[in-house]
């Protein structure tokens, strides 16, 4: 590419309708010359060959991706990781602002993320190292979204819950159990306190587990534990399947009594999530398998905020994502963003519920709660529920004095001397 070429990959963002691009941050690394390779970087996720052999004509100043920011971060002799086949350095490792004309895919995103995580970006010439980290959508083209359907309001005003955060269980053990214990499981966990009890994100529809079944008996089970309660609860069913099996088995667990569905965007796909959603009339729930798989290497791959907002775009009411702790192998950081990405303003896009799990009990709710700052949050303990001495009524039980204990200024060790489910927590997982 020569540099008059160059040039037409880079652009003053004063000089766009930035109404027309999607902005785009980028981490890479390359060899050589950090414009040529941002302009190729620009060139193979957009027009790649820009005019016929022969004719006058340029597609860059409508339909070219352009560099609105580039810098340079600095040099080194390695890549930060290493490849089937190896380059030699010096490597320069930058930070690029791309605006990408929307009009190149469309309101679709499948073809969305063709263009911005596709062959055109991790397949540039001299650019091995690449990581998407964040997306900004102008509202010409979030209008064409509906996003979440209830949202964190229309979730709270289903519960009935204004006042703190929702409380989820993981009804546990996950797998092996039949539908009458899990319902019972269920059942339990309601009575102590939970909010919503959900199927496990690896329990689908087995013969050994059907959803016909498990979704008959835990409606019942919710039914009878709101009657007992004078509280409304939420059944959250798990349908992550094949995509043209989704409705059958939405129509299946709703009919049965659950008031809300799970599943998981990444497997089954954005577009499936969207595509749920307009035939939905209860909250969606989605899950994060396999989002490490292309998330975890700080300089490589997707940013977990970008399919954060990506799933609220395509109309999830509450993301369950990483969440804090060293189990889930997740920078503090990243979950933060991944928060901010369900809640920040997003044209008329409803709020998500942020959910941020992972080996969470009574005694980390405290902390959940200060790092994010506000009650609007999903606690979604397992183990911490179901696995407490005193069982699921017990856990959750622990899990609501918790609360009192943080809404009332009081350290959980002094205010469990009084609270049998809460100091029985403590001495078994603290």
């Amino acid at each position: 590419m020569q540099q008059k070429d160059i040039e037409g990959f880079f652009a003053d963002s004063h000089a766009l309708d930035l109404e027309d691009y999607l902005l785009l941050d980028y981490y890479f690394e390359c060899q050589g010359d950090p414009r040529l390779a941002a302009a190729h970087f620009c060139s193979e996720q957009s027009t790649a060959q820009w005019q016929r052999i022969g004719v006058e004509e340029d597609f860059r100043p409508r339909f070219g991706a352009k560099v609105i920011d580039l810098q340079v971060l600095g040099q080194q002799q390695h890549l930060s990781y290493a490849l089937h086949t190896p380059l030699a350095g010096p490597f320069q490792s930058c930070q690029v602002k791309i605006a990408h004309p929307h009009a190149n895919f469309g309101p679709k995103l499948p073809n969305l993320l063709s263009a911005v995580c596709g062959e055109g970006v991790f397949f540039t010439p001299g650019i091995p190292v690449v990581k998407l980290l964040d997306i900004q959508f102008p509202e010409t083209y979030l209008a064409a979204f509906e996003g979440p359907k209830f949202g964190i309001q229309g979730l709270r005003e289903r519960l009935d819950v204004y006042d703190r955060p929702i409380f989820f269980g993981v009804i546990k053990p996950n797998i092996g159990l039949g539908p009458e214990p899990f319902a019972q499981a269920g059942y339990a966990g309601w009575l102590g306190g939970l909010d919503i009890a959900k199927d496990d994100e690896m329990l689908a529809d087995v013969s050994w587990s059907t959803l016909e079944e498990r979704s008959r008996l835990l409606g019942q089970a919710r039914r009878q534990a709101e009657a007992k309660t004078g509280r409304r609860k939420i059944y959250l069913a798990y349908i992550t399947d094949e995509v043209d099996r989704l409705l059958e088995l939405h129509d299946i667990a709703v009919a049965n009594g659950a008031n809300a569905l799970m599943v998981n965007a990444m497997t089954t796909g954005l577009s499936a999530v969207r595509w749920l959603r307009k035939h939905t009339r209860v909250p969606l729930v989605g899950h994060f398998p396999m989002i490490a798989a292309f998330s975890r290497l700080p300089h490589y791959g997707l940013h977990a905020q970008v399919m954060t907002t990506l799933q609220r775009l395509a109309g999830l009411d509450v993301i369950i994502m990483p969440g804090f702790g060293q189990r889930m192998m997740t920078p503090e950081t990243e979950v933060l963003d991944c928060v901010t990405a369900c809640t920040r303003a997003l044209g008329a896009i409803k709020p998500s519920l942020p959910a941020p799990g992972g080996s969470d009990w009574a005694g980390t709710l405290g902390d959940v709660y200060a790092k994010v700052g506000s009650i609007d949050f999903g606690f979604v303990p397992g183990r911490g529920v179901f696995s407490h001495p005193l069982g699921p009524a017990g856990g959750a039980a622990s899990i609501c004095q918790a609360w009192e204990a943080i809404a009332q200024g009081i350290p959980l060790a002094e205010y469990a001397q009084t609270r049998l489910e809460l100091r029985r927590a403590i001495e078994a997982f603290a």
